[in-house]
């Protein structure tokens, strides 16, 4: 039962009682009442503020006004609650509309700012590996007067590289070249023909299997693996190149990658082990050539001794010398030390790019592969052009030398391979292909005696007799490298399925 106040018949908002009339009133009508009259309003005797008395009453809830009772009322007061909801409801959206403005606006401020921390820490990056590229070169260079007809120019990067003019094939130069050939052609004699004891027989050759692979040494987003060298010293150091521009040292043995070497900015078609040193090359089509070191895992020289693309690479037996061909028709013979070029020559007559190169093992003649399908033997302290190997159709893809000294393989895209006899200076045999069969790689083992083909499958050959021992289709891709373990005792490749795979017993 709710209270009511005794003057205005309502539910009082501060009820309160009076001791004389013993009524509930509303206390501010009260109060009003005495102040004007002094006396209770129901019996007229007196009565002062003092004498009510405050009744505590949770919050009363009023009824509803008598106007609010009848249906069109009602109706009335929903039409007014539905209103203010709608102008409630236009309202937030509006604020809604406004948050996302400015949430967009912040996101794209945000997305911006990424942008620039992505480029500042690229560019930060490129200048540290320039700056750690240019500190061993100054090291290397500096002991050295550089004559005023041959200043030294930096690169792109700040990286230190010498201008296209060639310092020369001094005396000295060529003494060296020729002492190391003589020592070569003595050791060659007295093995003669014999072969060594430990090396693999071919019936056990046949019986090779794929005993490993390695698929996470490259980048799985740029997949493909370019190139492939083992250490001759030991082959066990496995070296590749891949499309992610990297340049990766594997130890077979531990199954492990030993280092990682960054610094190309586009692909690496070609890496070489040096034999003695703890030393890998590689060449790109970024045309530099880059000399690293494995322990330090950094790159210690740039060679740029091209202006286009840099396809074949090889190292002279002395070890101190590098032999590249480019596609802007030059071959160029370096010192890895100082990262000189030493004399830099092109064939006028030809005008036609370089596919690959490669040193013949006494070092002093050696041979490059051109776009329009000729082979060309080089005389490298005359630096001429000796003698020309015609026959192939296509650009030549790989080109390889017998330990003997006499047999030449060549491959080209016209799915043949091709062996030159040194001596008589002239193709001896012919091996075709299946149709549309890519050589990419060609190899012949520490002995002579037996000769790899990488390309479509793998495929080796026993030398002399050119019949076909080995046949592995095991790569999905593309195989791009193959090589020879010591004394034939694995056979490692690569390909474009980004794969590095060893074959044994």
């Amino acid at each position: 039962m709710s209270l009511v106040c005794a003057i205005s018949n309502e539910v009082p908002e501060h009820p309160c009682a009076s001791p004389v009339s013993n009524q509930v009133f509303e206390r501010r009508l009260i109060e009003k009442y005495i102040a004007e009259n002094g006396v209770a309003p129901i019996n007229g005797q007196p009565l002062s503020e003092e004498q009510l008395i405050d009744i505590k009453v949770s919050h009363p809830i009023r009824p509803k006004a008598p106007s609010a009772t009848s249906i069109p009322a009602i109706l009335k007061s929903l039409q007014d609650e539905w209103d203010a909801v709608m102008l409630h409801s236009f309202t937030l959206r509006q604020q809604l509309q406004t948050t996302r403005q400015e949430l967009s606006h912040a996101l794209y401020q945000h997305d911006a700012a990424c942008r620039v921390i992505a480029r500042l820490t690229k560019e930060v990056t490129a200048a540290r590996e320039a700056l750690a590229t240019l500190k061993p070169q100054a090291g290397l260079i500096a002991p050295q007067a550089t004559p005023a007809s041959q200043p030294a120019a930096v690169g792109a990067g700040g990286e230190a590289m010498e201008i296209s003019e060639q310092v020369g094939m001094t005396p000295e130069i060529i003494q060296k070249l020729q002492d190391k050939a003589t020592v070569l052609t003595t050791e060659r004699k007295k093995r003669g023909k014999t072969v060594p004891e430990e090396l693999v027989r071919a019936e056990d050759l046949g019986k090779y299997r794929q005993v490993a692979s390695h698929a996470g040494l490259h980048s799985a987003s740029i997949p493909g693996i370019l190139s492939l060298d083992l250490c001759p010293t030991d082959t066990n150091k496995v070296l590749t190149g891949g499309a992610d521009k990297n340049v990766v040292v594997f130890d077979r043995r531990e199954e492990q990658i030993v280092a990682t070497l960054k610094g190309h900015t586009k692909k690496v078609s070609s890496v070489i082990y040096h034999p003695a040193q703890s030393v890998v090359f590689s060449a790109s089509p970024d045309s530099t050539i880059r000399v690293w070191s494995v322990t330090g895992g950094n790159c210690v020289q740039v060679i740029r001794a091209h202006e286009a693309s840099v396809t074949g690479l090889s190292l002279h037996a002395t070890g101190d010398y590098l032999l590249s061909s480019s596609e802007d028709q030059y071959w160029a013979f370096s010192d890895i030390q100082t990262g000189r070029v030493l004399t830099k020559v092109t064939d006028e007559t030809a005008g036609c790019a370089l596919t690959c190169a490669q040193f013949h093992p006494d070092g002093l003649i050696f041979g490059t592969g051109t776009a329009d399908s000729q082979i060309k033997i080089w005389d490298l302290k005359e630096r001429t052009n000796v003698a020309n190997f015609p026959g192939h159709s296509g650009p030549v893809t790989s080109i390889a030398f017998s330990e003997n000294g006499y047999y030449l393989a060549t491959g080209a895209q016209d799915s043949s391979l091709k062996l030159w006899d040194l001596r008589k200076l002239k193709n001896f045999k012919t091996i075709t292909l299946d149709n549309n069969y890519e050589v990419k790689s060609l190899v012949f083992d520490q002995s002579g005696t037996y000769l790899a083909v990488g390309g479509s499958d793998i495929r080796v050959y026993i030398c002399k007799q050119w019949s076909e021992v080995l046949n592995f289709p095991d790569h999905s891709g593309l195989v791009t490298g193959v090589a020879f373990g010591e004394h034939a005792q694995f056979l490692a490749s690569t390909g474009m399925d980004r794969s590095l795979k060893f074959y044994s017993l």
